[in-house]
């Protein structure tokens, strides 16, 4: 299905669109009030930048440091190139949990199909995760309430905050009716009571617990999950294993950095001034203690971030993953994450896609108005369209655009490339304007130009141009 097919599928979609405009509206103005409550909101907004920017120019460094400690702390670390790698590595952890396993009553090994509980991890949807895991025979059971709404539909989320973000409580309940027997209601807390218990079942019963990092601190080795439900809490210390799957870019150099981020984390992304649930995971269960895993393993994922740094599309790396700037995206709001085919959608999204898949999604950029919105939002002042244009420079020079576009932008190159021809084409475009226009407004135009025309009119050109009109003053 072609992007265009799934923007027009998106529109048309009243449920979706209610949805979406629910969701938006309430998150900005959240994020706004948020940040009035933070005092010298802006300085901090520089600070939180400024620690990216040097995370990313250190970034060997903060990595090598972080491994130590994590080591040092009694954990393990795994490196994955790329996400195949990914995956292959949380395979044998996943086959070495079940060996972990203690025995029944009589001695022998327990049975049963190896069982995931995961926490919410945006990276796991980006190397396609939960595919592998189901065709190895592994249980793998979303725990954060979205992403379990939304694996019981079979899809994928649609925001990298709100997973279910396209969804009604209606549509819920008639899922949950179908999955679960329950009795039809609208009532939140009743369909999360009925979630709950489902979900729990999945917690003590998990050979592994498997989380994503929204920031690793390299001074201490230290993993920090930020959460609004207690599932992060269970996945990573009830499971005999917990296993941590990082972008090698989610990096802070020390806790003191850590305490900017989380200052403009929560803000940001569902205007809060501190999540419910912050974690912070030094190694696994010590000698002693009631709670945690036997063992902690972080896998850290490039998959395209170190071809990224130090390229044109390097600054989309400073992402936090608040989500903010989808909130406020007015293509975003219109058409949600599911029409960008990609697990990254909105104006971040677009570039994220372009800088780790391939160009194969550098289209995407044209789903912008490069408003600039997007930028102002952002916590750590990303400039965002500026990637947009680039992506859509990469696109243009993969030749992927249609033909009909190739030659208008040569015959207009050759129209601006001298001073009589460019009064040629004004007088051309004014009469052919003029021509088509009723009543002063030109509301429909010939193929390919229709898609313009199709949502939106305009006047025709000016008669007599500004240097003519110059000339008679």
């Amino acid at each position: 299905m072609t992007f265009e097919t799934r923007i027009k599928q998106a529109l048309h979609n009243p449920t979706l669109q209610i949805a979406l405009d629910r969701n938006a509206e309430r998150r900005v103005a959240g994020r706004d009030g948020a940040f009035a409550s933070l005092p010298e909101a802006e300085a901090v907004r520089d600070r939180g930048r400024a620690i990216r920017i040097n995370t990313l120019a250190h970034l060997d460094q903060y990595l090598e440091q972080f491994s130590a400690n994590v080591e040092r702390n009694g954990g393990q670390v795994h490196w994955a190139a790329d996400g195949a790698e990914a995956r292959q590595i949380i395979l044998e952890l996943v086959r070495r949990a079940v060996k972990l396993r203690p025995a029944g009553a009589d001695g022998a090994p327990s049975n049963g199909a190896p069982m995931m509980a995961k926490s919410k991890s945006m990276v796991t949807e980006e190397i396609g995760l939960n595919h592998v895991l189901e065709a190895a025979g592994i249980n793998a059971v979303e725990t954060d309430l979205g992403e379990f709404i939304v694996q019981l539909r079979g899809e994928t989320p649609s925001h990298l905050i709100t997973p279910a973000v396209h969804l009604r409580r209606e549509d819920v309940s008639i899922l949950f009716q179908e999955r679960f027997g329950m009795a039809p209601t609208l009532d939140v807390e009743q369909m999360t009571a009925v979630a709950r218990t489902a979900l729990r079942r999945a917690f003590f019963t998990a050979d592994v617990g498997l989380s994503g990092v929204n920031f690793g601190i390299a001074e201490t080795g230290t993993v920090a999950i930020v959460t609004n439900e207690g599932n992060g809490r269970l996945c990573t210390t009830v499971p005999r294993m917990h296993v941590a799957l990082m972008g090698i870019e989610r990096m802070v150099p020390t806790l003191a950095d850590l305490e900017v981020m989380l200052r403009l984390l929560p803000r940001s992304a569902t205007a809060q001034k501190l999540t419910s649930y912050t974690s912070l995971l030094s190694g696994p269960r010590r000698p002693g203690e009631a709670d945690g895993p036997q063992e902690l393993h972080v896998v850290l994922l490039d998959n395209g971030r170190s071809r990224t740094l130090g390229g044109e599309l390097a600054e989309s790396l400073l992402c936090i993953r608040c989500g903010a700037c989808l909130n406020v995206c007015p293509v975003f709001r219109e058409i949600g994450g599911h029409a960008y085919g990609s697990p990254y959608g909105g104006p971040i999204g677009s570039v994220v896609s372009t800088a780790l898949f391939g160009t194969e999604f550098s289209e995407l950029a044209d789903a912008s108005t490069l408003c600039g919105a997007c930028r102002d939002i952002c916590p750590v002042r990303i400039d965002i369209p500026t990637m947009l244009l680039a992506v859509r420079g990469q696109h243009v020079a993969t030749n992927q655009s249609p033909a009909w576009l190739k030659v208008g932008m040569a015959a207009w190159a050759w129209a601006m490339a001298t001073p009589g021809r460019y009064r040629l084409a004004q007088r051309v475009a004014a009469m052919g304007t003029g021509l088509m226009a009723r009543n002063g407004r030109i509301r429909a135009l010939p193929p390919p130009l229709n898609a313009w025309t199709r949502r939106r009119d305009f006047p025709p050109f000016a008669r007599t141009t500004f240097r003519d009109r110059w000339r008679r003053r």
